[in-house]
């Protein structure tokens, strides 16, 4: 390689380090360009994070049935008024899923102010006073709400009793709660709901309040699963009655039904539509 052909690669060389000016300043345009962009798109998320338009103003509740807005704010850590893409829904989820009340939640954002929640509740069935409010159980015993004040909820209260040292999580002691529960566990919701009270006070004369007032004599724990099954038929049947009820009497072998001023053959079997 002679002394030109060693110029040339030398310049050459150099070249490829040191681009033209020309290129150069196309780069550092393109450089800028970049990072205005990003500063603009940085701007207008911020915008949108942090503007009053984007705040959590509203929650959408569905599936729930005992559950209320106050419970989900609560249970999910939620504010009203925090921006609502700080939200993690996920985070919301798992926040959500520590309740015992709920069996499973899904959280999404609608915009500009809204999280729609749907949720699937563990099923209370009866209502139970302790020394600083009241508890909710579920089938199992197993205590899913507690609160100070007697809410206004379609399950019965058993009364009679008082629980003491129980909070959320916990599992009930009390064998004759026990009882009301697995005879409270075979009637659907719909019969469920007709129910406002249970009486243990005195365990061989249990007795069960209607909605209505009306008295359902269940006498001792004997028998439990017969007394259930009529139970739930005379419940479903009550709103279709013709005639005012006084009480049920289910502690005998023979049922029968008291009518407002009138007593009923005690051989008239409830559960066949107890007119």
């Amino acid at each position: 390689m002679d002394e030109k052909e060693i110029a040339e690669a030398g310049e050459q060389e150099l070249g490829n380090q040191f681009p033209p000016p020309k290129k150069l300043r196309r780069s550092l345009r393109r450089l800028l360009k970049g990072l205005a962009f990003l500063i603009i798109c940085g701007g207008i998320m911020s915008i949108i994070v942090y503007s009053p338009l984007f705040t959590l103003q509203r929650v959408v509740l569905t599936g729930n049935t005992y559950l209320n807005e106050e419970d989900i704010l609560t249970s999910g850590r939620l504010h009203k008024g925090e921006p609502l893409f700080q939200l993690q829904t996920s985070e919301v989820t798992q926040n959500l899923m520590k309740d015992l009340r709920i069996e499973s939640a899904v959280v999404r954002r609608r915009v500009p102010d809204t999280l729609e929640i749907e949720v699937k509740e563990r099923m209370p069935v009866a209502t139970v006073a302790c020394e600083y409010g009241y508890l909710d159980l579920d089938r199992q015993g197993k205590v899913i709400g507690s609160y100070k004040k007697l809410r206004k909820m379609p399950i019965p209260l058993i009364t009679g009793t008082k629980m003491h040292d129980m909070y959320i999580g916990d599992d009930n002691k009390d064998k004759r709660v026990a009882k009301v529960l697995e005879f409270l566990s075979q009637l659907d919701e719909e019969a469920l709901n007709h129910l406002s009270e249970v009486n243990v006070t005195n365990p061989d004369a249990i007795m069960a309040y209607t909605n209505q007032a009306v008295q359902i004599r269940l006498g001792n724990f004997e028998r439990w699963d017969e007394k259930a099954k009529l139970t739930q038929d005379f419940l479903l049947n009550l709103p279709h009655a013709r005639h005012q009820i006084e009480y049920v009497d289910f502690s005998y072998t023979a049922p029968f039904i008291r009518l407002k001023d009138k007593l009923v053959d005690p051989e008239v079997k409830v559960n066949e539509k107890a007119q």
